[in-house]
């Protein structure tokens, strides 16, 4: 990319997917000058405003986690955002034993917690009998010299006495093989930490069970909607994206020997008058699952519920009204707070936003699309677009959703990050 304000030429070059470098020359002088991000977004500003003085721009500084955690820098970690946290905390975890070996601990601890939603379960992994990593240690050794007694086919329930009595609580498996091979890992882990055996251990361990998922805007339903204005695909994605997950949930629940109903809800906007479709129903069940349901909730202002179809581009007045009316709808139907909130598109990742940092939850996002990338030069030239598509909400939403959230799902690398021959979705984006 180029910019051009005489003398100065600004450049944006990309070598390769994930790198950028910034540069401006002077064509008078041929002085060669490099740029920072901030800086070339300035000059590149300048096209539009015309003004130089940038002291009185706002400053938005999302930060990684804490300000001292590394940044991937290199191409093929791009999509990989999983295993560099986990190559980064088990680097964290070797450097001393006790010390940071104690947020491992802790993390197992938060499962100690008395869960309402299971009447059947009011602890899980450990209880109070370990307060410290040498409790864990020797927990952990003993439950080892036990289950290698036992046949590997031997169900939870028949030693679950014997170990609630060294501290050990259900969630490390369904069967005494299972159960050992997570003890292990454990062990392992916290004997010489690696990545590989924190993954592993970290994806056994007994977390989801509630989930909501949004996407506010268009007709969503099972039947009789698909053309109709702003539904299409993200709705068939979203849908078979539930089955999916709740057969993974349910699979998982059983494997980490949980007696857990998990549940998935779809929040979505209802529409009293659509008739003809189902999205003038609070609830829906979705056909090919047994605990995964629809729940509308209608838009509403001082003057009460809106009735008719809103376009995408027009939702962005409703919706922080919105988020608290799901908040309350999500309660009374869970009677929970939710572990995982995952957002589709701008306006059900700002609502996701809205809610995670309400309730403290999880929060996973997916773009499907950005509207930046299908209108060239629209984050600077929004002015023109805003009457009809109101960019300025919707540039900020998603600058907002994207940095705010836990992670990020997309389904391939060239999503993020292009090919070498072209930029596409996040990089181009954001």
């Amino acid at each position: 990319e180029a910019i051009v304000l005489p003398p100065w030429v600004a450049l944006a070059i990309r070598p390769r997917p994930g790198v950028w470098q910034y540069s401006k020359v002077n064509v008078h002088t041929f002085v060669v000058e490099d740029l920072t991000v901030s800086k070339y977004l300035h000059f590149k500003e300048q096209l539009v405003d015309g003004s130089a003085n940038g002291n009185f721009v706002l400053e938005l500084d999302f930060e990684p986690f804490n300000a001292s955690f590394p940044r991937p820098t290199l191409s093929n970690s791009i999509g990989n955002g999983a295993e560099f946290l986990n190559r980064h905390f088990s680097a964290t975890l070797f450097h001393d034993d006790n010390e940071n070996m104690h947020p491992l601990l802790e993390f197992l601890k938060l499962h100690c917690l008395p869960r309402h939603r299971m009447p059947n379960l009011n602890m899980m992994m450990l209880n109070d009998k370990i307060q410290n990593l040498n409790a864990l240690r020797h927990a952990l050794r003993k439950a080892e010299e036990y289950l290698d007694t036992l046949p590997s086919e031997t169900l939870y329930a028949e030693f679950e006495h014997e170990f609630r009595e060294i501290g050990l609580e259900p969630g490390w498996g369904d069967t005494a093989e299972h159960v050992l091979e997570m003890i292990r890992i454990l062990s392992d882990l916290l004997e010489a930490p690696n990545a590989y055996n924190l993954e592993k251990f970290l994806g056994r361990v007994p977390m989801v069970f509630n989930v909501v998922i949004l996407s506010p805007h268009g007709y969503f339903a099972q039947d009789n909607v698909l053309g109709y204005p702003d539904t299409g695909g993200q709705v068939v994605y979203i849908l078979d994206q539930v089955r999916a997950l709740e057969n993974e949930m349910i699979q998982r629940i059983k494997q980490q020997g949980l007696d857990i109903t998990p549940r998935i809800l779809i929040i979505t906007r209802l529409l009293p008058d659509a008739v003809g479709t189902t999205c003038s129903e609070r609830v829906e069940k979705v056909h090919g699952t047994e605990y995964s349901d629809i729940l509308r909730v209608p838009f509403r202002t001082e003057n009460g519920i809106v009735r008719q179809w809103i376009s995408r581009f027009e939702v962005w007045p409703y919706l922080e009204t919105y988020t608290e009316d799901v908040a309350n709808e999500i309660t009374k139907e869970m009677r929970c707070k939710p572990d995982l909130i995952i957002g589709n598109y701008s306006d059900g990742n700002i609502v996701a936003s809205l809610l995670a940092h309400k309730l403290g939850v999880t929060q996973c996002t997916i773009a499907h699309a950005l509207e930046k990338t299908k209108y060239p030069n629209s984050d600077l030239y929004w002015k023109e677009l805003e009457d009809k598509y109101h960019f300025s909400c919707q540039f900020t939403a998603d600058l907002i959703a994207m940095n705010h959230t836990d992670f990020i799902i997309t389904s391939t690398f060239q999503e993020i990050a292009g090919r070498y021959t072209y930029i596409h979705t996040y990089i181009h984006t954001y």
